[in-house]
């Protein structure tokens, strides 16, 4: 096994290792454990093959001598890591966050840890993220530090965790959204954890990464129930120049929600799905009552659903597009059950766009899958796979 290899030799590194990675001697191969271990521990493997990656460099025998010299410390600034699925911030993404905050810091002096924030981007050399990766075996861990200036991944480590060692209940904002905000910019943070030392990370996403500060802090205040503050830091994102995102808009509807301002919350959602008729596809977190196509009973929870059907329908109308609504289930019961439930909410959802709009109704195609495109695959029926029990509205073109 590696793994008792990997955790003893911070101590024998104390530092040279992190020191010889930031001199940019050379491009080390990425790094990867195979062993699935519990969570806390994964961190740690993958954290320190970050920097173990650096023994392969040239002249890394010499430096694997105690350093007596006073080091100048390199900054990173760490984008907060998600789940590479649904593109979330989860219970776990967050512990990974501090964790490997934590472990950087105390164990590599020379690394000076910033809050991921706009002015520290200009003070930083390094930008680290990171994903969790499902598998029905386990979580893979992706770490990648780039290089700032030139855009560059200089390491990139995994390492596998236990799937009951980990928790993925989403925080407050992903939560509470009714959409799914998987975007490009999104996808190429996922794409970027897992570039290997050498390559360019994925541009769409580092030409946003300024406006992604901005984001940060504002869902940092959503969870933290600060709903006008959120508020005015997403309007704050919204007005830069990257800032027409899903995460904004989608940020700005649910700060409006929470404050009670339901003609403006109105406006805000129709932005959303404006939003995502423009980039052809669109994922509603419609919730069910269980094995129907009827809607959740508890108003708390679907009490929006009429005006999300609204907007819906008045945006599909004046962009004059055609649609297929796409259903969506959990992994729970049997394939020809849930594909047959997820074509009757489908079918379900055209009816209720009809009402609304009979042109509109009459531009939409049904389809059921089923559990086959799970993101979270599950079947926990709860908060965590969400995300499966979706209704997707995908732009088509209208037959002539």
């Amino acid at each position: 096994m590696t793994r008792t290899n990997i955790l003893s030799i911070p101590g024998l590194l104390l530092g040279a290792a992190a020191m010889l990675l930031f001199q940019g001697c050379g491009t080390p191969g990425a790094t990867a454990s195979n062993d699935v271990l519990p969570f806390d521990q994964a961190i740690v493997v993958a954290t320190d093959g970050l920097v173990q990656q650096t023994q392969k460099m040239p002249g890394m025998p010499a430096m694997l001598a105690k350093v007596e010299a006073k080091v100048n410390k390199h900054a990173v600034v760490l984008d907060p890591t998600l789940d590479a699925g649904t593109g979330q911030q989860t219970a776990a993404t967050q512990q990974l966050d501090r964790a490997v905050t934590d472990r950087l810091t105390r164990n590599y002096e020379q690394i000076e840890m910033l809050p991921f924030r706009a002015a520290n981007l200009s003070r930083a050399d390094y930008l680290l993220t990171g994903t969790l990766v499902r598998s029905e075996r386990a979580y893979r861990l992706n770490l990648a530090l780039v290089d700032i200036k030139s855009g560059t991944v200089v390491a990139q480590s995994s390492a596998l965790a236990r799937p009951d060692s980990v928790d993925m209940k989403p925080l407050p904002y992903y939560r509470d959204s009714p959409v799914l905000v998987k975007d490009a910019i999104i996808d190429g943070y996922v794409r970027t954890s897992a570039t290997p030392p050498g390559q360019k990370a994925d541009a769409t996403y580092l030409d946003r990464i300024a406006t992604a500060t901005v984001i940060n802090d504002a869902t940092d205040l959503y969870n933290a129930a600060q709903y006008q503050e959120a508020l005015g830091q997403y309007r704050s994102a919204l007005a830069t120049p990257a800032g027409e995102q899903i995460r904004v808009l989608d940020g700005i509807y649910l700060s409006y929600i929470k404050l009670g301002r339901m003609q403006e919350a109105e406006v805000a959602f129709g932005r959303v799905v404006a939003f995502g008729i423009a980039y052809k596809q669109l994922g509603v977190k419609f919730l069910f009552n269980p094995g129907g196509t009827e809607f959740w009973s508890d108003p708390n929870v679907s009490g929006a659903y009429g005006m999300w059907l609204r907007q819906i329908a008045k945006e599909t109308g004046a962009a004059k597009v055609c649609m297929n609504i796409v259903g969506h289930t959990s992994k729970t019961g049997s394939e020809a059950l849930n594909n047959t439930l997820s074509l009757k909410r489908a079918v379900y959802i055209k009816q209720r766009l009809t009402i609304e709009s009979p042109e509109v109704g009459n531009r939409c195609q049904t389809q059921g899958v089923g559990f086959k495109e799970n993101i979270v695959g599950s079947g926990t029926d709860d908060m965590v796979d969400a995300p499966d029990r979706r209704v997707e509205f995908k732009i088509t073109d209208c037959a002539k």
